[in-house]
């Protein structure tokens, strides 16, 4: 499984491509250089995915729903997946196309930072990214109640 570590700087092109940072890129075997890509349900950035560690969340998440027959859950599964997209970085520069529709809902437009969190890659658009951490207070209380000291 990948590990994905560090903060890269980058710029979409005229023609909507992105390069993946050859980091990002050097973390993964070669011949799985493929990524999944969707929005954030609770950030407005996008997530990426190795191909395989998508595989495992998305079964642990179907895992816990009926698709079947509880429509709820149907509906759930639907929306989760809506603006999802399987992209392989080209073997020359390593570039990506992420769709326009998609990338306007986290407010991307030409640079973007890609936050590395270990086992995903979150794309923000450059402005937006400090929106989406705690303040130093908040992210000490955080610990302390993860370490069940509250």
């Amino acid at each position: 499984m990948a590990g994905f570590f560090g903060k890269y700087n980058a710029k979409i092109d005229d023609k909507g491509r992105l390069v993946i940072p050859s980091a990002i890129k050097s973390a993964v075997p070669a011949d799985q250089l493929e990524f999944v890509i969707r929005k954030d349900m609770y950030s407005n950035c996008l997530e990426m995915y190795t191909r395989q560690e998508w595989a495992l969340m998305s079964q642990a998440i179907r895992s816990k729903l009926d698709l079947a027959f509880n429509e709820d859950h149907m509906k759930y599964w639907r929306t989760y997946m809506s603006d999802t997209v399987t992209v392989v970085p080209d073997a020359k520069l390593g570039r990506i196309t992420i769709p326009k529709e998609i990338l306007e809902k986290c407010g991307i437009v030409k640079e973007v930072v890609f936050q590395c969190l270990d086992f995903k890659v979150e794309i923000w658009a450059k402005d937006e990214l400090e929106g989406g951490k705690f303040d130093s207070e908040e992210f000490r209380n955080m610990g302390k109640k993860i370490a069940g000291q509250i």
